[in-house]
């Protein structure tokens, strides 16, 4: 049975003021057992309308949950989605400040940007590729509000499947150039290797994960807009971060992007 919206509203204040405040909070079915998939893809529709009523823009989308064993461990077939914010972007080589982070980690992805909106269903990995401006590398930085980083599916979509920061590569790159499937990515903390993979960590090709992420908004009635920026998956296991840390990831063929913290 779905939650009423006076509930739904609640949910999505927690979770602003959990960020805002920089506080853990209980998971929501804690609380809320009966919160289901589509509940909670409500309360982040709400959470992201609280945001821009503060003047946030909406700068695009992210993939959750892309990997086959992260799937595996969620028991869930599909990946999750959440939105991008003006307020998680930071600039290549950019300072972060670990005192407005709960328990930040970090994970190495290949960034779209688009030229061109796109609309589903039925939209393929081809769509994707002939609608993309061009690709970069980045890292995201996410950052559960949950207790101890733990969160059952409802919860992680409903907390924006855990967004907080993210920074892009300074070098665009056409796709026309690239086999995102075998591109190789190095994830590197302190100037020592953490994690590497390659694009087909992400659901076998990165521009998949997209063109489900496009077919997935279709069922709300949302396109992908012109210009949005997608974070495609992670390629990477995420890992811990905190003050005085230093990352990169470099990117075959496509260069590099880094973040610090403080």
């Amino acid at each position: 049975m779905s939650l009423d919206n006076a509930t739904l509203d609640h949910c999505a204040v927690l979770l602003r003021d959990a960020e805002r405040e920089v506080r853990e909070v209980h998971k929501l079915t804690d609380d809320h057992p009966g919160l289901d998939v589509a509940d909670a893809y409500r309360i982040q529709q709400r959470l992201c309308s609280l945001k821009q009523a503060e003047g946030v823009r909406i700068v695009g989308m992210k993939m959750g949950l892309t990997s086959h064993a992260k799937m595996q461990q969620m028991g869930v077939d599909t990946p999750i989605y959440g939105f991008l914010g003006s307020d998680n972007a930071v600039d290549d080589g950019a300072v972060v400040d670990t005192r407005a982070l709960i328990h930040p980690k970090v994970e190495a992805e290949i960034a779209f940007v688009m030229r061109e909106a796109l609309h589903g269903p039925g939209c393929t990995a081809a769509d994707v590729l002939a609608a993309t401006d061009y690709v970069v590398p980045a890292i995201e930085l996410i950052d559960s509000r949950y207790e101890n980083f733990r969160f059952d599916l409802p919860s992680v979509i409903a907390d924006n499947t855990s967004a907080s920061r993210y920074v892009l590569g300074s070098r665009p790159t056409e796709v026309s150039s690239l086999d995102l499937q075998t591109l190789g990515v190095v994830l590197e903390k302190n100037g020592q290797v953490a994690e590497v993979g390659a694009g087909a960590a992400v659901l076998g090709d990165p521009a998949a994960a997209v063109a489900m992420l496009v077919n997935m908004l279709a069922g709300h009635g949302q396109p992908l807009a012109a210009g949005s920026v997608v974070l495609s998956g992670a390629i990477t296991a995420a890992i811990a971060v905190a003050a005085g840390d230093n990352v990169q990831v470099r990117a075959d063929g496509i260069g590099t992007v880094s973040m610090r913290f403080i």
